[in-house]
């Protein structure tokens, strides 16, 4: 329960979710561990896990009950597996109001991440070329974010899919591979454009490839293989580039795809770095250089803050590309080139706020809201927005 109990406790916390409106639900769907089915102290349910037919009427009864038990509800899924987050988040986000934040979160903060970098330097991001090692559900969400907020700078769908280069365990997705999952057919790369490359194996294009020849900006990565942005990869970044955007997203530390000291090593102290982890600071020659953690911690409170707000009945996507442009704004960096890419978590109480007035505005005017009209929303969020004080207590 240490996941959901804490998740809540940073919605109260950063959103000022009032925490007697707020409920920890654990599904126990079983294990396939022998040492836990045979240790009499295991307090979890005590057979194989479910799946199939079994796992999905198990969901349907559960969303059912809370549906029926809270019709008003806001359900946040959570540490859902591969196979099943994204399948469960399309199929039931019509039915009840959710999102998952291991799709949604994690994609409006790296999102938000890249704008504050691109801000700092006055570029757009349809101007770039993204290279994304990793094309599982994770770096296609992020992925398709990007796409959404090219698109609404001003390119053409085709255009948008086409700046991204993604690499998998077959290497660079294009559209001549055998492998390739549906959702990776759109960023899919025209194999017409690239079969002129000179690479070491055409059976298998790398991300090395990829940086020599397509020359991205931005290289996101979100496989869990360690140390796979690489010394040549960096350096090559940073021969065509002044200052790379480099996010190593995959945690733990250990299955970080880089150490943010090596990267700014090899840039010569010139990327600009976000992580999945915590690193805090790198020291530099002379300097201290601070390193920026996409932690979803920076857009869930809000969302949800905004959403309650509202009395939505549906979160689209829109609401997540929202709140990564507002977090994007209070970038330290905008101001400053040497200072972080995200701002202090003290500012995060306010942060919320903006993003839950903005977020709930949104749903209004889209009509996914009970809500008619936006007039006085600042007066609504605010008036759900909880403090931990004790109420005056007076002697009669």
């Amino acid at each position: 329960m240490t996941i959901p109990i804490g998740k809540l406790a940073l919605y109260t916390l950063f959103g000022g979710i009032h925490p007697q409106r707020t409920l920890p639900i654990l599904l126990d769907v079983g294990t396939d561990n022998p040492k836990l089915l045979e240790d009499p102290l295991y307090l979890g349910s005590k057979h194989p896990r479910i799946t199939g037919k079994t796992y999905n009427d198990f969901i349907d009864m559960f969303i059912e009950k809370v549906s029926k038990r809270f019709p008003k509800v806001l359900l946040q899924w959570e540490d859902f597996s591969k196979p099943h987050a994204r399948p469960l988040l399309d199929r039931y986000r019509k039915k009840i109001c959710s999102f998952n934040d291991d799709i949604q979160g994690t994609a409006a903060v790296a999102l938000a991440a890249i704008l504050s970098a691109l801000n700092a330097e006055n570029q757009k991001l349809k101007d770039q070329k993204i290279a994304i090692l990793g094309g599982g559900s994770a770096g296609l969400g992020i992925a398709d974010y990007l796409v959404q907020e090219m698109k609404a700078e001003g390119l053409s769908e085709k255009e948008a899919y086409s700046r991204f280069y993604i690499v998998d365990i077959y290497g660079l997705i294009h559209n001549k591979l055998s492998s390739i999952e549906e959702g990776q057919k759109p960023f899919a790369q025209d194999y017409l454009q690239i079969q002129s490359w000179v690479v070491k194996n055409p059976n298998y294009i790398s991300l090395e490839d990829v940086v020599h020849h397509a020359q991205p900006r931005i290289l996101l990565g979100v496989s869990a293989q360690p140390q796979t942005f690489t010394q040549p990869i960096i350096e090559t970044m940073a021969s065509y580039c002044r200052r790379p955007i480099i996010l190593p997203l995959s945690n733990p530390t250990s299955r970080a795809e880089a150490d943010p000291k090596d990267i700014i090593a090899w840039s010569e102290g010139r990327a600009i770095i976000a992580t999945g982890s915590p690193a805090i600071f790198v020291p530099y020659k002379q300097e201290v250089i601070p390193i920026g953690q996409c932690n979803n911690v920076y857009v869930f409170p809000g969302v949800g803050l905004g959403i309650i707000a509202a009395k939505a009945t549906y979160v689209p996507d829109e609401v997540f590309l929202k709140a990564a442009s507002i977090l994007s704004e209070y970038a330290p960096m905008i101001n400053n080139p040497k200072a972080s890419i995200f701002p202090s978590l003290k500012d995060l109480r306010n942060i919320a706020r903006h993003i839950g007035i903005e977020v709930a505005r949104l749903l209004i005017e889209k009509g996914f809201s009970t809500q008619t009209s936006t007039k006085g929303v600042e007066n609504l969020v605010d008036s759900i927005i909880w403090y931990p004080k004790y109420s005056r207590i007076t002697r009669r």
